[in-house]
């Protein structure tokens, strides 16, 4: 994508973890299943209905802000629900193969070739995020990987996006390119002001939800994003001419 007074060149593509790299296959909720019958809300019941439905609205977001939306008046219950969440993911983990979604990886490297870093931000703990791009086969691949636990907040919150854009030392918010299946990606996506704000449907959440929640634009997968930037059908190797890469800034690490 060429660089103009009105579009900076990208510099930075922001990419969810599950549901947008690697495949989600239901591991989420199950452990939020798990978790929430820990509580004593039995599946099967309309209790655990409404709580599971809440669950997937609030894909996205932190296990812990999911959790305590689940039980608000008792902190205990939460907190109890979320170290079982924890715990269950973990097993489902290990007993789970991990993949990414089909076409990721060439996406991935593509954007890599074609001078644009690439971050992995999730609202997940970081030992989950190292762990699920260990087990894809994606953890040499990311320039930055954020977790939860680097910010003060996760999604919808900007903080994984700003923090992202601070140490890939970009200079424009506008060269950012936010990739993500949640709504709550998408919005923080938005609010950190990113050039393109891209939903894919690979995820838990619909294409109206995406667009709600500020999408730019709504992709099948990520591995329709070089379309997308490029404005042509993606070749098997992106390029991205010399004059549109980013110069990049001094405080580059």
């Amino acid at each position: 994508m060429e660089a103009t007074s009105d579009r900076p060149a990208i510099a930075l593509v922001c990419c969810g973890l599950i549901g947008t790299l690697v495949a989600d296959d239901g591991l989420l909720e199950r452990a939020y299943a798990e978790a929430i019958a820990t509580q004593g809300v039995v599946s099967g019941t309309s209790a655990f209905a409404r709580r599971m439905s809440q669950v997937h609205q609030g894909r996205g977001h932190a296990p812990a802000d999911v959790l305590g939306g689940l039980f608000p008046d008792n902190e205990a219950r939460a907190q109890a629900a979320e170290l079982a969440f924890n715990r269950s993911l973990a097993d489902g983990l290990a007993r789970s193969v991990i993949r990414p979604v089909p076409g990721a990886r060439p996406a991935v490297e593509n954007l890599l070739s074609a001078g644009c870093d690439v971050a992995v931000l999730t609202s997940l703990p970081r030992r989950i995020l190292q762990r699920v791009l260990d087990a894809a086969g994606l953890r040499k691949l990311p320039a930055v990987s954020l977790s939860v636990d680097d910010v003060a907040r996760g999604f919808p919150a900007p903080d994984l996006v700003l923090t992202a854009f601070l140490r890939a030392g970009a200079g424009d918010v506008r060269q950012i390119v936010v990739v993500n299946s949640t709504g709550a990606g998408v919005e923080a996506g938005r609010r950190a002001g990113a050039g393109v704000v891209a939903g894919v449907l690979t995820g838990p959440h619909p294409a109206a939800r995406l667009r709600r929640a500020g999408a730019t634009d709504v992709l099948p997968s990520i591995a329709d994003l070089a379309e997308l930037l490029l404005g042509r059908s993606a070749p098997a190797t992106v390029s991205i001419p010399p004059q549109a890469r980013l110069e990049r800034s001094p405080a580059k690490r």
